[in-house]
């Protein structure tokens, strides 16, 4: 089987009350253990970055699944709000359990924890792939749930500490904490805008990129939607004022959870 027809399952659920997308390279149903006890050991979790849109990661899930010989199931979960439901789902579900304020950045990880409780299996070892705002994020589950049987946390491009600092984020932090609002209405207006026009919109923004991965095309989508971009830059507006002091505890706490042996071998 080719890469390109390598199956990949995608769902919306509702996590915390709100709408969650979760791609699956692997098995994706619940990683319950069998009579046959053939239940995968581990599982590769993706936490992304903001916006957290689990489409921007589709490629890479692949070529890391087929690196390891499809034997390990890689997922990835959305942030709360972050992607466009289908239709027919709204984006928050009064009937389902929530917390207050599930689109800030402290939702966010109880979003993420609450997921990996009611999704997988206690005894399933994890090996967590934070990007940007996700590396703050897989720190903070691992600081309040050390229940957590994570083998390995891999940190991409980590955004842990003094966000509001760096020269990206002094541009940022006004427009994300004080003017947000006035892009509101641009993007009420776009969300209207035909698929087709939407697309070349996304492609002549990113014109001069050499090669644009098409997925990732896809994937901005969800941003003309005015909650999906509304959600990323409200908890954007809380990564400027919260991730301040890199949490050096933390990092120390977990620096022995490191790989001594593979422990992607056969079983």
């Amino acid at each position: 089987m080719s890469e390109e027809h390598i199956p990949v399952h995608d769902e919306f659920i509702y996590c915390l009350g709100a709408a969650t997308q979760v791609l699956k390279f692997g098995p994706w149903r619940a990683l319950q253990k069998t009579r046959y006890d053939a239940s995968p050991k581990f599982l590769f979790l993706i936490i992304p970055g903001n916006p957290g849109i689990v489409g921007f990661y589709k490629t890479f899930m692949q070529s890391l699944y087929c690196g390891f010989n499809r034997k390990y199931p890689v997922w990835a979960i959305s942030h709360a709000g972050h992607c466009s439901p289908p239709t027919g789902m709204d984006m928050t579900d009064e009937h389902d359990q929530q917390i207050d304020d599930v689109f800030s950045l402290n939702g966010q990880i109880e979003h993420k924890l609450c997921y990996l409780k009611q999704n997988v299996p206690a005894d399933i070892r994890l090996v967590l792939i934070g990007h940007s705002i996700g590396c703050y994020i897989i720190l903070e589950m691992m600081k309040r749930s050390p229940e957590l049987k994570v083998l390995k946390s891999i940190l991409l491009f980590p955004t842990i500490e003094r966000m509001a600092q760096s020269p990206q984020g002094k541009i940022m932090t006004p427009l994300l904490c004080n003017l947000r609002y006035v892009v509101y209405m641009p993007l009420y207006l776009l969300s209207f805008l035909p698929d087709v026009m939407k697309t070349y919109l996304v492609k002549l923004a990113l014109h001069g990129i050499k090669s644009v991965d098409e997925t990732s095309v896809v994937a901005s989508l969800n941003l003309f939607r005015m909650e999906c971009a509304a959600n990323a830059m409200y908890m954007g507006s809380q990564e400027m004022v919260k991730v301040v002091d890199r949490d050096n505890a933390t990092i120390k706490q977990n620096l022995s959870k490191e790989i001594k042996k593979s422990p992607l071998k056969n079983e």
